[in-house]
């Protein structure tokens, strides 16, 4: 029996060592290759041209998502199967759309991920049964602040307030943030809280939704800019 020809694409160490300890007991899987970021997962894949891509989405160099959309533009028969700590139905249509073809998260991984690897092996689209509900849920509770997102003027945010409104959507708490852009803080803090007051949101989750409908995940989704405020 031929098995399945895995790469796993993630930056924790952890996460990668405990994805061989798990997918080790499935007889029908093996690991081919590792990746701890996006580029290097393209590189990989293009090298060794596995069946299945495990694709961790917020990492260094490359985003998972750039990431995705290039192996499956290069390598159209390798299927891509998102792993990710990222319950936000933004993330997921935005994988879709880069072409992965399965979504679970990492808390779930013990217990669904053989079965999703085996799914979009076959050519079928796996997500996360119970993320569905989530979903449905978190879209009605946001419709309203949705709809004044889409008619804001993204062009009225300064260039700093759509890098921290991109790093927020990364994941970075504010800590992380103020150190990344030599700021306080309490500087960021406040960026954040003028970010929800132009853009009618009321809650971080919305915020992380809007940054990812305006292509802020994307690598190319903002240009770089020096550390003057």
């Amino acid at each position: 029996m031929r098995k399945i020809r895995l790469l796993v694409a993630d930056d924790h160490p952890v996460v990668r060592a405990g994805l061989r300890t798990l997918l080790s007991t499935q007889l029908d899987m093996e690991i081919v290759g590792e990746a701890a970021d996006g580029a290097t997962a393209l590189a990989r894949a293009l090298e060794l041209r596995p069946d299945v891509v495990i694709m961790d989405i917020t990492m260094e160099n490359m985003s998972g998502l750039t990431a995705t959309r290039e192996i499956r533009r290069r390598l159209p028969e390798t299927k891509v199967l998102v792993l990710t700590i990222h319950d936000s139905e933004e993330y997921l249509r935005q994988m879709l759309e880069a072409g992965a073809t399965g979504y679970v998260l990492k808390q779930a991984a013990d217990m669904e991920l053989a079965v999703a690897i085996r799914a979009v092996h076959r050519g079928e689209v796996y997500i996360y049964p119970s993320f569905t509900r989530v979903l449905l849920g978190e879209l009605a509770q946001n419709m309203e602040a949705v709809r004044h997102a889409e008619q804001d003027d993204y062009d009225l945010l300064s260039q700093r307030e759509k890098q921290v409104l991109r790093l927020v959507a990364l994941g970075h708490t504010n800590r992380q943030i103020a150190d990344q852009l030599f700021l306080s803080v309490k500087t960021i803090e406040a960026y954040r809280a003028r970010l929800m007051q132009k853009l009618h949101l009321k809650s971080r989750s919305a915020l992380v939704r809007y940054a990812l409908r305006k292509g802020l995940l994307d690598d190319q989704g903002l240009q770089p800019m020096n550390h003057a405020a």
